[in-house]
């Protein structure tokens, strides 16, 4: 039977983890869906990669060496930043396999090598992403009873003005921060590319894991004010409540930046809609989270 310090261990380690992927996926989510990047990954020779890796190392670890994506202890030695480094690459290469499995990038008919150069040269910003995890959005899970207390105090304090103040400043910092990250995907071909690959069970994945990453971001990654933001009072104010409706407010910013291009007009078919927002929906939904998180 394992002891309560290796559970408390074991949860750390996991709460470690789910900060960096979900920094990971602040920061390297555009560049998932830039296919320049999957022609040079398919094109890449074992050189090019072994340089690729060798490089990002040398990067994190410096990264690692002032911040990086675990909370620093007491006891913190220099050497841990090797250890942190491998495993922010090892994050890296996996959300971003996920992901291109995701999207279709990767398939069972490609190529060993053709897989190896994508995901490698595709974790590149995910890793990086990854080592700046707490300078991206802070680590304040773990702030003091007393600011704790303030904070309920606070907000059992609101009338029912604040609460929908609240809930309009979210539907505003989801919208905000959807835009950035999708604005400049949007106008791209890679979302008709990728939504023509995508079947209806991939579909569902997509809903399934913008979701998820969402969640774990504001809830949590251990990012800035989580705490703050599970005593909130708002009408959707519940983590899942406010997971879902955020993630409608961001598929409808998307189905506009789509019309807004040009890449969707009233005359398509409502499938096509369909596929082309919830494509475009996970960035604007890793994007909205973050806006929630900066309100």
């Amino acid at each position: 039977m394992p002891t309560k310090r290796q559970k408390k261990l074991w949860i750390s380690e996991i709460n470690d983890i789910i900060r960096g992927a979900c920094g990971g996926f602040l920061f390297g989510i555009p560049l998932l869906y830039t296919m320049e990047v999957w022609w040079i990954g398919s094109l890449a020779k074992p050189q090019l990669m072994m340089m690729a890796i060798a490089l990002m190392f040398i990067v994190v670890y410096l990264l690692n060496q002032t911040e990086g994506f675990r909370k620093r202890t007491s006891n913190w030695l220099t050497h841990q930043a090797a250890m942190d480094t491998v495993e922010a690459i090892a994050i890296g290469l996996a959300c971003s396999a996920f992901v291109l499995l995701l999207l279709r990038e990767l398939t069972p008919e490609t190529s060993l090598k053709e897989s190896l150069g994508k995901i490698i040269f595709e974790s590149v910003p995910f890793t990086l992403g990854v080592a700046l995890a707490n300078q991206l959005l802070g680590d304040t899970r773990n702030s003091n009873a007393e600011e704790q207390a303030t904070d309920q105090v606070s907000n059992t304090t609101k009338k029912k003005g604040d609460e929908l103040h609240a809930t309009f400043a979210d539907v505003g910092g989801t919208l905000i921060g959807a835009t950035i990250i999708a604005f400049n995907i949007a106008p791209t071909d890679e979302i008709p590319m990728l939504a023509a690959a995508a079947s209806p069970p991939w579909q569902l994945a997509m809903i399934a894991t913008s979701l998820l990453i969402s969640y774990g971001i504001v809830f949590e990654a251990g990012f800035s004010d989580q705490q703050k933001r599970k005593q909130q009072k708002g009408i959707f104010q519940r983590p899942s409540s406010e997971t879902i409706i955020s993630y409608l407010v961001s598929l409808l910013a998307s189905a506009f930046m789509l019309w807004f291009f040009q890449k969707l007009t009233f005359s398509d078919p409502w499938t096509m809609w369909l596929d082309h927002t919830l494509i475009l929906g996970l960035p604007a939904t890793i994007g909205g989270a973050a806006g929630r998180l900066a309100i």
